[in-house]
């Protein structure tokens, strides 16, 4: 029997807390090691849109995560795409062809655990078999406790593969460590077990300065602080339309992604620690 990829997953107190970074800072890093290594994202919700030379349409954010892996964007690395078009609807590609548009209710009540899941699934198992890991990313937060049992990109996809997970919180826009503790009171037991720490997000300062806080959350949840990232900067397309480009900073052509791609992975290294986070692979 094929020996399939280890996992990680890398999920968020919110949109926006740098999932789609921390993912591509983790795949140059696991690459640079030697390991045979793929992104993936069960569904996304993007405007922004890659063409693969074969012409399926993938996430730009899932693209670029492929370069950082030395990889050829692939659309089985995101599987489901949902592209908004306002008014609760959206344009519904698989596995980078277009297959419907679909209003919210419909996606959620016939679709997403229907022939979503199973798609997501298939596309994951099919990456499991030709790499040594899976990067996975999560999409918003896994606490929307009102769609919880339709969330594919989080919790229900960790739980049905065993997936360990790490959250990332932002601590910019604070209220991080609310978020951390909110975000684990709200689990169910069963997905709190897969959570294997926590990585806070885009500093700026003192570090000392965290230490009681950071002391406070690791006695409430029982989960590790994995690392405490800087505010990195760098210029890579944002992954959603509603977060918009980083002020001031023309996006930049494919062939300049990987110096960016590597400030990302160089910051990340020396701010996290690796050596926790290579065991929670199972590395």
């Amino acid at each position: 029997m094929a020996k399939k990829a280890k996992l990680i997953m890398v999920q968020g107190t919110s949109s926006g807390a740098g999932k789609s970074t921390i993912v591509i800072g983790m795949c140059r890093m696991l690459s640079d090691k030697g390991y045979r290594v793929a992104p993936f994202k069960a569904q996304n919700m993007s405007s922004n849109f890659f063409a693969t030379a074969g012409g399926s349409k993938m996430a730009l954010v899932q693209a670029i995560q492929a370069v950082a892996s030395r990889k050829e964007p692939d659309p089985r690395m995101n599987p489901i795409l949902l592209k908004p078009l306002g008014e609760y609807r959206s344009m519904v590609f698989l596995n980078g062809r277009f297959y419907s548009e679909m209003h919210a209710k419909e996606y959620y009540e016939k679709f997403v655990m229907q022939l979503g899941f199973t798609t997501a699934l298939n596309a994951l198992d099919s990456l499991r078999s030709e790499n040594d890991i899976v990067v996975i990313e999560g999409a918003g937060s896994p606490s929307e406790i009102n769609i919880a049992k339709y969330d594919i990109a989080n919790m229900v996809l960790a739980q049905r593969v065993g997936a360990p997970v790490i959250i990332v919180a932002d601590i910019e826009r604070g209220g991080c460590f609310a978020s951390i503790v909110g975000t684990m009171q709200l689990l169910k037991p069963v997905h709190r077990s897969l959570v294997r720490g926590f990585l806070i997000n885009k500093f700026r300062g003192d570090i000392t300065l965290l230490a009681p806080a950071i002391t406070e959350v690791r006695k409430m949840t029982k989960k590790m602080i994995l690392g405490v990232i800087p505010k990195i900067e760098f210029n890579l397309p944002e992954e959603d339309s509603l977060m918009g480009s980083v002020a001031g900073k023309a996006e930049i052509p494919r062939e300049a992604w990987n110096r960016q791609i590597d400030l990302v992975a160089k910051a990340i290294n020396e701010s996290a620690d690796m050596n926790r986070i290579s065991e929670v692979i199972g590395l």
